[in-house]
């Protein structure tokens, strides 16, 4: 079932989802969340195992490749993954316009 909700993203699925625009396994897509974010976010296998299991039901992310050859699965977003990170970085412009709108009164 493919998700087209607008609710916002939690860091950890928002950074997993931008480090999958070019296909990686588990351990890759944590080197990528701490590359992306200059080592301030960590994702430990149990947050990201699980948002991978949420993302994969949304069906903003695919495994990629034949996992029977490779013992590592590789994810890749999907349209729809493109379309959710495209929805939250409008509501997080929105954030920041109105944050500035208020620092100036």
């Amino acid at each position: 079932m493919q998700s087209t909700e607008k609710s916002p993203l939690t860091e950890a699925a928002y950074y997993i989802l931008l480090s999958l625009y070019s296909p990686l396994h588990g351990y890759g897509i944590m080197q990528k969340v701490r590359e992306m974010s200059n080592d301030r976010v960590h994702l430990g296998a149990g947050t990201l195992y699980g948002a991978i299991s949420t993302l994969l039901d949304r069906q903003w992310i695919a495994s990629v490749g034949d996992s029977a050859v490779s013992r590592k699965k590789e994810y890749i977003i999907t349209d729809a993954g493109r379309a959710a990170v495209k929805n939250e970085i409008l509501r997080l412009r929105e954030l920041i316009e109105n944050g500035k709108r208020m620092e100036k009164l």
